[in-house]
C-alpha cells in the first residue's frame, strides 16, 4: 500500500494519468512494444515536480521500493510510461516527486487495469487518447461579434453583446475603442459585458469587439457602436475606511424602506394597488440614499460604525423594492439615487463621519426578466387582447429603468421590450403560444412561456440553471432555481463569473467597505473559493492595497434554518463550512469541480471536517490565531440566529459551533432581519424589551459583530409577518417604513452620543432600547477585548459568562474582561489584580485567583476589565446609567 506518510498529507495534484495493472517486470519507455496485457501510463502534477516516480503493487504482488520507478518526460508538464502486466489483472499505485510530495489518490491509491487509462484530479478514465499525440492546428476564427451596444451614464460606458461562437471555444474578446482626445483603446475581456469608466465628459465614442480563441485566431471585427458621455460626476471616487470590521457594529437597513429624502424617486410598480400600499400612500420604493444621508446622525448616535444596506443594483420584477431581483448589475438603481445624493455620494458621506458601508450583493441568481448585458429572454407571453394591460406595447428606443415613466403607457414598469405578438426569431422556449389550459383568476387564457420556467427552454443553460430546486440540503440546491422571480445563474459558466466578476468591480472601485454575500450556500465552496472571492480581494488589492484588502469585509449568508451544529448532517450547506479553503484539487471544469466538491465532503461528513481554535483563548492568554486555511469569506452566524428563542439557547448553540468556524470572532450575529426571526419565524421578534435588552447584551460583549435589523431599537413592527409579497400592504409588515420615527433634527456627538435631537426623532431616541444599544456601544468601543478578543469559559461558572482577551504586541494593546450577563458568575484561575467594572465603576481586587459577581438582573450585565496601567489602564464606568445597564 502506499506509504503511511502519505496519508492524508499528499499534495493536491491535478494528474492525468493512464495505467493497466498486472505484475509489472518494469517500466518502459512509450512507445516501445509491449504485450497485450501492459499499461501506458501518462501523469501531469499540478505544481512543478522536477522528477515524477511511479510507486506501485502489482494485483496480489508486493510493492515497489519507495520512491517507485522514474517515469520520462513526455511533453509539457506530462510524464509517461509503459508497463508490461505479465497476465496479472491489475496494479495499485501512487505517485511521488521522490522528495516527500506524494499523490495517493487521498490516501486510497489508484486501482487500474490493462489499457490505456488518464487519471485527472484523482478521476481514472481508461481508454483515453495519448495526451501528448499532434493535434490538427485550429485555423478557423470565431465569428464576429453581433449585437454590439454602447450605454453611456455620465463618464462611464457599459459596452455588451452577443456572444461569437468558434468551431472549438471562444477564450475571450478584444474591445477597441476610438475617438476622444486620448486616442484608440484596446482591452481584452472574458465575458460578453464590460464597463469602462472615467471618460471625457460630452465625448463621442466608437466601440468594436472581436472573438478570440485559444490558438489565437481571431474574428471580424462586429459592427460598431456609438455612444456620446454625459457631464463627469460632481463628486470623488471614495477609498475604504480599513481597520478591522470587528471593531464595528453593523446596522441593517431596507434602504428603500428605511427614510425618504426625496419623493420624486418614489415609485409604487406593477402592485402599487394590489398590495394595498396604494391605498395608504406608501410606494414600495419610498426610502433612498439621500434619507439615508439626512439620517446618518441617527446611526451614529446610536453607535453604529458600519452600515450594511440592501442590493443597490438596478432591479427588475413586480416587487423589486428589496432589491435581490437585480437586472442590470452594472448600473445604480435610480429609484435610490436623487441630485447631489447618488450612490457615490453616500459612500463618501458615510466615509467623512467614520461609518463603513457594506453592501448586499448577489451572485446566485437575476431577476425574472434576466441580465443586462449578458441575456435577457424576449419571449414572454402572448400579448392578444386579455393581456394587453401586462404586457405593454413595444415603444422603439425607450429603456428601462424603473424610474422613467413610458409616455405611451405610463408606466415606469414598462415591459414592452419582453413580450411577442408573434413567436420570435430564435425562440428557444417550448410550445410558446399554446395555451397550457389553465385560466389566471381573472379568467384570461394562460399559454405557455407566459411565465419565467427553467426548464420551458427560455433561459440558456450556458447563462442560466435549467431546474426547480428539489433538497434544500441536496446537491441541487447549488445548481436549481429557488423561485420563479429568481433565474438561477450558471456561476460555473466564465463568461456568467466575469459578468459577475466585472459588475462588482464597479462598487469596489467606488470604495464601498465590503460585502454581505446573498444566497451563498446556493453557489458550491469550490467556485467562491476558486472564482469570486480571489478576485475580490484582487480588485481591492489593486485599487487600494494588500491592507485594505485584508480589512474588506465579506460576510456570507449561508442559510441553515436548523437549531443543530450542521445542518441537517449536510456539511455543504453548514454556515461555517463555507469559512475554509479546499483541501483537495477539482477539475478545471467548475461544473465537474462543484460535483466532485460535494461528494468528497458530504462522503468525509460531520466528523472530518477542520478544526479552529482561533476564537479561543488559551488559558487566560490570547494567542495569534491562524488564518492559513480561512477561505476568505466571513459568515452569518445562522446557529445564534436560530437559537436566539433566548438569550442563554443563543450562547450556548453558538459557542458549541465555534471549532469549526474558522475563526467565529468574525461571525455576524443578529437576533432577527429582513427574512426571518429565531426558529424561522416569519415574524419580527416580540418576546420583550426585557428578552432584547437581554439579547443585546450578550450580543455586544460575546464573540463576533453585533448587527441590528433596522427599528429593533424601538421594537419596531415587533410580531408582526415579516414578509408577505404584495398580497398585503408593507405597512403590516416588518419591512414598513421606518421614516415617520425620524423625522426632525439630529447630530451626533459621538459614536452613542447624541448632541441634539427634536421631532419625532427626539422622542424615538428616549426609548429604552436606543438607551441601551448606546450605552452598550460605548463599552464595547472602550474595551479592545470585547472588539476583537479571543474567550473562554474555562473556570468560569454562570449561566451568559466568560473571559476575554485581546493582546496585540504591535500596538502594546493588551485587554482581559470578565463578563456575566444577566446572572451571577464565579472566575477561577485569573490573573491577579485590580478589576474595574465598566458598568457600575465597582472596583475588586483579585488576590487568589478568583472572582465572583452577584447577578445584576435581566438584561444588565458586569464587565470587569483587568487594569494593567498605562494605555492599558482599565476604563472604568463608561457612560451613564440607563433602564438596563446600570
Amino acid at each position: 500500500m502506499t506509504p503511511p506518510a502519505c496519508s492524508g498529507r499528499h499534495r493536491a495534484l491535478r494528474t492525468v494519468l493512464l495505467l493497466v495493472g498486472g505484475l509489472l517486470l518494469g517500466l518502459l519507455p512509450t512507445g516501445l512494444s509491449f504485450a497485450a496485457t501492459s499499461a501506458t501510463v501518462y501523469y501531469r502534477p499540478a505544481s512543478a515536480w522536477n522528477t515524477v516516480n511511479l510507486h506501485y503493487a502489482p494485483t496480489g504482488g508486493a510493492w515497489t521500493t519507495v520512491p517507485g520507478v522514474a517515469m520520462e518526460a513526455a511533453c509539457a508538464g506530462w510524464y509517461s510510461g509503459t508497463v508490461d502486466l505479465g497476465g496479472t489483472g491489475g496494479l495499485s499505485a501512487a505517485f511521488t516527486d521522490g522528495s516527500g510530495a506524494w499523490d495517493n489518490n487521498g490516501g486510497g491509491d489508484y486501482r487500474l487495469t490493462e489499457g490505456v487509462s488518464t487519471v485527472r484530479n484523482r478521476v481514472v478514465t481508461r481508454d483515453a487518447e495519448d495526451p501528448c499525440a499532434a493535434s490538427e492546428p485550429d485555423t478557423t476564427a470565431p465569428t464576429a461579434p453581433t449585437g454590439l451596444t454602447a450605454k453611456a451614464t455620465g463618464t462611464s460606458v457599459v459596452v455588451s453583446w452577443t456572444a461569437a461562437t468558434d468551431d472549438t471555444a471562444v477564450t475571450g474578446y478584444e474591445v477597441t475603442r476610438t475617438s476622444g482626445t486620448k486616442g484608440t483603446s484596446i482591452a481584452h475581456v472574458g465575458s460578453t459585458v464590460t464597463s469602462q469608466t472615467g471618460l471625457e465628459e460630452r465625448t463621442a465614442y466608437t466601440y468594436t469587439v472581436k472573438a478570440l480563441d485559444a490558438a489565437g485566431n481571431v474574428s471580424a471585427a462586429s459592427a460598431p457602436a456609438a455612444v456620446t458621455t454625459g457631464e463627469a460626476p460632481r463628486t470623488t471616487p471614495g477609498e475604504p475606511l480599513g481597520g478591522d470590521p470587528r471593531k464595528d457594529p453593523i446596522y441593517f437597513v431596507l434602504t428603500a424602506r428605511f427614510h425618504d429624502g426625496d419623493a420624486s424617486n418614489n415609485r409604487g410598480g406593477s402592485q402599487h394597488v394590489k398590495s394595498g400600499n396604494a391605498a395608504g400612500g406608501d410606494p414600495m420604493f419610498r426610502g433612498d440614499f439621500k434619507g439615508l444621508v439626512d439620517k446618518l446622525d441617527y446611526v451614529k448616535g446610536l453607535g453604529f460604525s458600519a452600515i450594511w444596506i440592501t442590493p443597490v443594483v438596478l432591479n427588475r420584477s413586480d416587487y423589486d423594492y428589496h432589491g435581490y431581483h437585480g437586472w442590470d448589475f452594472y448600473r445604480v438603481d435610480p429609484r435610490l439615487e436623487s441630485a447631489g445624493a447618488s450612490y457615490q455620494d453616500l459612500i463618501n458621506a458615510a466615509h467623512a463621519k467614520g461609518i463603513k458601508v457594506y453592501q448586499d450583493v448577489v451572485y446566485n441568481h437575476s431577476s425574472r426578466w434576466g441580465a443586462e448585458g449578458l441575456f435577457t429572454p424576449t419571449v414572454y407571453g402572448v400579448r392578444d387582447s386579455q393581456w394587453s394591460w401586462y404586457y405593454d406595447g413595444k415603444q422603439d428606443g425607450f429603456e428601462y429603468d424603473g424610474l422613467t415613466v413610458e409616455p405611451v403607457s405610463g408606466k415606469s414598469y414598462y415591459n414592452g421590450d419582453l413580450w411577442s405578438t408573434a413567436e420570435p426569431a430564435g425562440n428557444t422556449c417550448v410550445n410558446w403560444g399554446v395555451p397550457t389550459g389553465g385560466r389566471s383568476p381573472e379568467g384570461y387564457t394562460l399559454y405557455n412561456c407566459q411565465w419565467p420556467s427553467p426548464t420551458s427552454g427560455m433561459f440558456p443553460s450556458k447563462y442560466y440553471h435549467r431546474c426547480w430546486i428539489g433538497n434544500w440540503e441536496g446537491e441541487d440546491s447549488r445548481s436549481c432555481w429557488l423561485h420563479e422571480d429568481l433565474a438561477d445563474f450558471n456561476t460555473e459558466n466564465p463568461q456568467v463569473q466575469n459578468y459577475l466578476i466585472g459588475a462588482y468591480d464597479k462598487y469596489i472601485g467606488m470604495g464601498v467597505d465590503g460585502f454581505r454575500i446573498d444566497t451563498a450556500v446556493h453557489i458550491p465552496r469550490v467556485t467562491w473559493n476558486r472564482r469570486f472571492l480571489p478576485a475580490i480581494y484582487d480588485a481591492v488589492t489593486a485599487r487600494f492595497g494588500a491592507q485594505k484588502a485584508k480589512d474588506f469585509f465579506v460576510f456570507g449568508e449561508v442559510a441553515a434554518f436548523v437549531n443543530d451544529k450542521w445542518n441537517r448532517g449536510s456539511v455543504n450547506h453548514s454556515a461555517q463550512f463555507y469559512a475554509w479553503k479546499e483541501r483537495r484539487t477539482y477539475s478545471d471544469d467548475d461544473a465537474t469541480a462543484a460535483l466532485e466538491q460535494y461528494t468528497y465532503e458530504e462522503q468525509l461528513g460531520t466528523g472530518d471536517q477542520p478544526v479552529s481554535d482561533n476564537a479561543f483563548l488559551n488559558g487566560n492568554s490570547y494567542h495569534t490565531p491562524d488564518r492559513s486555511r480561512f477561505s476568505g469569506m466571513n459568515v452569518i452566524d445562522m446557529r445564534m440566529h436560530m437559537n436566539f428563542g433566548s438569550a442563554s439557547n443563543a450562547f450556548n448553540n453558538g459557542k458549541d459551533s465555534d471549532d469549526s468556524t474558522n475563526d467565529a470572532t468574525y461571525n455576524v450575529v443578529y437576533v432577527d432581519s429582513h427574512d426571518y426571526g429565531p426558529n424561522k419565524s416569519s415574524f419580527r421578534y416580540a418576546e420583550g424589551t426585557d428578552a432584547w435588552a437581554e439579547n443585546m447584551s450578550l450580543m455586544w460583549t460575546f464573540r463576533g459583530i453585533p448587527t441590528l435589523y433596522y427599528g429593533s431599537e424601538i421594537e419596531f413592527q415587533k410580531g408582526k409577518q415579516i414578509d408577505c409579497g404584495p398580497s398585503c400592504p408593507l405597512a403590516s409588515t416588518g419591512r414598513a417604513y421606518y421614516g415617520t420615527h425620524l423625522e426632525g433634527e439630529v447630530t451626533a456627538s459621538g459614536f452613542g452620543s447624541v448632541s441634539s435631537a427634536s421631532g419625532q426623532v427626539a422622542t424615538t431616541l428616549a426609548q429604552p432600547l436606543v438607551k441601551h444599544v448606546q450605552r452598550l456601544n460605548q463599552i464595547r468601543r472602550a474595551v479592545p477585548a470585547l472588539q476583537t478578543g479571543q474567550y473562554s469559559t474555562a473556570g468560569v461558572g454562570g449561566e451568559m459568562a466568560f473571559k476575554r482577551r485581546f493582546t496585540d504586541a504591535a500596538t502594546g494593546v493588551d485587554s482581559f474582561a470578565l463578563v456575566t450577563v444577566s446572572g451571577g458568575a464565579t472566575f477561577t484561575g485569573i490573573p491577579n489584580g485590580t478589576y474595574k467594572d465598566a458598568v457600575t465603576g465597582a472596583v475588586r481586587t483579585v488576590t487568589g485567583g478568583s472572582l465572583s459577581v452577584d447577578a445584576p438582573g435581566k438584561g444588565n450585565l458586569r464587565v470587569y476589565v483587568l487594569d494593567l496601567g498605562g494605555g492599558n489602564a482599565a476604563p472604568g464606568k463608561v457612560g451613564s446609567d440607563g433602564p438596563y445597564l446600570r
